[in-house]
């Protein structure tokens, strides 16, 4: 098998900063139609007359379609090209996305969450390629933080503005409003995408494929961070998915538009994600990976009480620490395979996305039986493996 030797990446300024730029616009309307549909799980358990745990699937099955997705189309890439794969890939899911509130039942709106996160597959599959091909070396990190700092403002407007919307209107008028924002941001994406310079065209096929497979799981340290990738994901989807649902029960009774106002915590990832990415390139990924999960640990234990200034408190610091896990693990990804970046990415995409997928599924069956503490168990019990990966990867990788 041939590896094509990839150019340098040219470290122009106005370059990169457009590079940024779009991609930063990407995270947003990517998991802004990812999570679109959390702040709605109580309405749409209501309104379909669904347990929390079947309307949880339509966060849950477009995580999972996500999953299945993002290998073949990283290796549809390397044929059509990372550019071109996005846009169409962001193009259509905004799509989707609008004809969605248009669903006589729970069963096609799940179909349609499911098709929806086959298409935007196509942009995390593909995103931390572009990003390691086209950013300067010595800006790989912070150029990933701004990507993961859009993904956390994604994820919050996709939460925030459908779940502000459904206290004065119906679900689908409030759905309707959050794909719309996704769609605006979906544009703003493939208008700001400068063409990809260091990317280098390559034939696809199964034996390519499953070649390139292989050369980036020869790298060890890749399998660490695929665990940590597929624990953490999955404890923090777990906690969003049924906060909500905690939050308009008693004790706090809280109306949906507040209950859903606790989604602003996500500026903390916003925060974090940037920030991370800058701290390892200075002071090393490993112990800044550590951190940030002992950080997330800690949050999810702060949520237990009753309490309403607890929980937003502990919420806040899981946030944070999930979001800079998430930008150093995906950075040192990217950073470890210097050839065939698009499948080793997406690998630890497949690992991240169906850990979410089935720890925000199987955490509903925990709250349906056990209510919130039965969330924070599992949660708690998901950092656990996290930490023991986080303390080989010091023990046996570079910083």
């Amino acid at each position: 098998m041939v590896i094509a030797r990839l150019p340098r990446p040219v470290d122009g300024s106005a370059h990169q900063r457009r590079i940024t730029t779009a991609l930063f616009a990407a995270g947003l309307a990517t998991f802004g139609m990812l999570f679109s549909a959390q702040a709605l799980l109580p309405s749409l358990s209501a309104a379909f007359s669904a347990t929390p745990a079947q309307a949880g699937l339509a966060v849950s099955l477009t995580i999972g379609s996500l999953a299945v997705a993002v290998v073949p189309l990283s290796a549809v890439s390397e044929r059509w090209g990372r550019t071109r794969v996005m846009t169409v890939s962001v193009l259509s899911a905004a799509v989707i996305g609008l004809l969605l509130p248009l669903s006589p039942s729970l069963e096609v709106f799940l179909a349609g969450r499911a098709a929806q996160g086959l298409a935007l597959a196509g942009v995390p599959a593909v995103a931390m390629a572009y990003l390691a091909e086209e950013s300067a070396p010595h800006r790989l990190g912070s150029a990933m933080g701004m990507y993961v700092a859009g993904t956390s403002l994604g994820g919050l407007g996709g939460r925030l503005v459908p779940g502000l919307l459904v206290e004065v209107c119906s679900w689908r008028w409030a759905a309707a409003a959050g794909s719309a924002a996704a769609a605006l941001c979906a544009v703003w994406f493939v208008r700001a995408l400068p063409p990809a310079r260091g990317f280098t065209r390559r034939p696809i096929g199964v034996r390519v494929v499953a070649g390139d497979l292989v050369v980036a799981l020869r790298q060890r340290v890749l399998y660490t961070l695929f665990g940590v990738a597929f624990v953490l994901m999955g404890g923090f989807v777990a906690l969003y998915n049924f906060l909500g649902f905690r939050l308009l029960a008693a004790p706090f009774e809280l109306s949906p538009a507040v209950a859903n106002s606790v989604f602003v915590l996500y500026l903390a990832g916003t925060a974090t994600s940037a920030i991370a990415g800058r701290c390892a390139d200075r002071f090393g990924r490993a112990a800044v990976l550590t951190t940030a999960v002992a950080t997330m640990a800690a949050g999810v234990v702060l949520t237990l009480p009753d309490r309403l200034g607890t929980v937003a408190l502990g919420m806040v610091v899981c946030t944070a620490g999930f979001f800079a896990a998430h930008a150093v693990a995906g950075a040192w990804v990217g950073s470890t395979v210097r050839a065939n970046r698009a499948a080793a990415t997406s690998l630890y995409l497949l690992a991240y996305y169906l850990g979410g997928a089935l720890g925000g599924g199987l955490s509903g069956l925990a709250f349906g039986r056990y209510g919130w503490p039965g969330v924070v168990c599992c949660v708690a019990g998901l950092t656990v493996p996290a930490a023991v990966l986080c303390a080989r990867l010091r023990r046996t990788a570079t910083p």
